[in-house]
This record gives structure tokens, sequence and C-alpha cells, in this order.
């Protein structure tokens, strides 16, 4: 049963001159940066940041503050189905990371991961969610919420396509919740900072959860809020200083655009936090992004999966997921 799902990857180099395929989603955050007169403009300047940032957490290495700069590929992911239809759907992206020491001339391996955005995704959090809340007449997730889109993430890990690429598991990074407050625990880490928990799961880490993936939330050196790592194994000792940092300081860079409310704000998260977006204390990134935007077309894109991915075929996702176990985290 799990060969009647297969899948191909595909990269694409995020540099100055990234422009987004036409098969990419349009709603990838990267992706959005890469439209409208100042397109080259928002990527020079948010690789610029990029760097600067991996090279102020790795000054220890580099007391010229320029010896790291950091290589980021969009790793698309195609499915297909073993039916002897011909044709693939896109299921997801992350990136890849690679870190360039100009002093040595080696090429290091980071994390892959760090950002996701998934077709599927969008139609569970835009397609499934209003409706089954809708008919309860109030917030609802049903039972199934993300259960196949788990099982998806799980299988594409165990294929033949991620294992001969990439050597370590994913970590994906994202913005802590708004709805959640967050308390320091006292625990310290040399490179993703100061530990932060949280009162309750949020539906994004339960949706993770359902994935395979734990979380931890860690606020690094220079920072002013924490950031949410979504893992498997070990978060502390799977990955090298070098590997954190280039997580660190993509995804980061990534945050002061798209929520500077929270991540370049002026004062830094206290010991208790509670994030906001209507937070004014903050400066904007002279980088263009569009979040109202990308919001409107998540749900354009989730009900595209709809209409081409999960309807028609329905029936074999319903029993290839009942066949297939659920990931362990």
């Amino acid at each position: 049963m799990a060969n009647e799902i297969t899948f191909s990857i595909t990269t694409t180099r995020f540099d100055e001159d990234y422009a987004p395929s036409d098969s990419s989603r349009i709603t990838t955050n990267f992706a959005n940066l890469a439209r409208g007169e100042r397109r080259q403009q928002n990527l020079r300047n948010a690789l610029t940041m990029i760097d600067r940032r991996f090279n102020d957490l790795a000054r220890g290495d580099s007391p010229d503050g320029d010896r790291y700069s950091v290589e980021l590929d969009i790793v698309s992911v195609q499915l297909r189905f073993a039916d002897g239809e011909d044709r693939e759907f896109p299921v997801l992206e992350v990136l890849d990371i690679h870190i360039v020491d100009r002093l040595t001339g080696e090429r290091h391996q980071g994390i892959v991961g760090n950002n996701f955005s998934s077709y599927l995704r969008d139609y569970d959090f835009s397609v499934v969610l209003p409706a089954a809340s809708a008919a309860a007449g109030g917030f609802a997730t049903p039972d199934d919420f993300g259960v196949l889109h788990g099982k998806l993430f799980q299988h594409f890990l165990e294929s033949d396509a991620y294992q001969e690429r990439f050597p370590t598991l994913p970590v994906i990074c994202i913005s802590v919740s708004t709805s959640r407050t967050y308390r320091r625990n006292g625990n310290h880490h040399p490179v993703l900072g100061a530990e932060y928990v949280q009162d309750s799961f949020s539906l994004t880490d339960e949706y993770f959860g359902k994935m395979g993936l734990q979380v931890r939330y860690f606020m690094p050196r220079g920072s002013v809020a924490p950031l949410a790592f979504y893992f498997r194994g070990d978060l502390l000792s799977d990955y090298s200083d070098l590997q954190l940092i280039g997580t660190i300081s993509t995804m980061e860079t990534f945050q002061k655009i798209y929520r500077p409310e929270i991540y370049n704000a002026n004062t830094p998260a206290e010991s208790v936090y509670r994030p906001s977006l209507a937070h004014e204390d903050f400066q904007q990134t002279e980088i263009t992004y569009d979040r109202e935007e990308r919001s409107q077309l998540a749900v354009v894109q989730g009900r595209y999966a709809d209409e081409h991915f999960v309807t028609p075929h329905r029936r074999v996702l319903d029993q290839w997921a009942a066949a297939y176990p659920a990931p362990v985290r």
C-alpha cells in the first residue's frame, strides 16, 4: 500500500535572482518576497540580514564578522500515485541550508526544513477547519484533523527521495503562537539561548505533533522573542552549532519580515511572555511583504488542493491512510 504513493524532489536556489516557478506555492513566504517592483532589493536585503545574523551568532569563529555566508535552496516535493496516471501534485516546500566558510573554503550541510509550507495544510486550515466550525456553531476540529497530512509527511521522511538526499531529520522553525503564554524555565543553550515553555499546546503544535514532531521554544542571544523549533530526535545533540545557527539566522530574519511586531520589537521578551501582533513598539524592516495577501492566497490554494488532490483521490487516500501507522515522535 505504501508504494501507491511516491515522491520526487526538485530544488531551486533562493538568491537575489530567484523568481517563483509556475508550480511553486504562491503562499510560500519567500515567494511573496520575490514579487513586485522591489523584488530583487527585497531578496538582496533578506540575504544580507541572514549572513549578518549568522556571523553575529558565530562571532567566536568569525572575528571579522564576514567569515560565513548562507546558501538557501527551496526544496519542492511532488507526490505521485502509482495508478498509471503520470501527473504529479505539489505537496510541500521547505528550505535547505548550506554554510560557506570563506576562510577555509569549506561548505557545511545545514538543516533541511526551516520554513514549511504545504498545500494540504492550507486545505486543512482554510477549508476543513472553517467547515467544521461552521457546522458546530463554534470553533471545532474534526477527530481526524491533520491525520492524513501527518502520515504523508512521515511517508516522505521514510521515502528514498528524502533519505538519498538529506543526511539528517528536518527541523521546522516558526513563530510562537499569539494564543499562548510562554515562560522561561531556567535552561540555557549556548546557541539556542534561553528556553521557554508554554501553558498549553496550540492548534499548530498539535498539528505538527501529528507529523511526528515535538516542539521546544528558545530565544537566542540577541533575539527579542523565542522561536518555535519542531523536530524529531534530540534538538540539542543531533545538530552542530553551525547547523543550528544556520536555522536561527535564516528563520529569525524571515520572522522579522513577516512578524515585525514580535521579532523586530524594541523590547526583548521578559521571563513571562505573551506575543501579540497588536504590539506597536517595533521597527519595520526595509523589505516589502504583504501579510494580508498571503492569508487570502492560503484560502485559494486550500481550495485548489481540495479540487485537484483530495476530492479526486479521496478513496485512495483514505485507504492508504487507514493502513499507514501514525507517526511516532
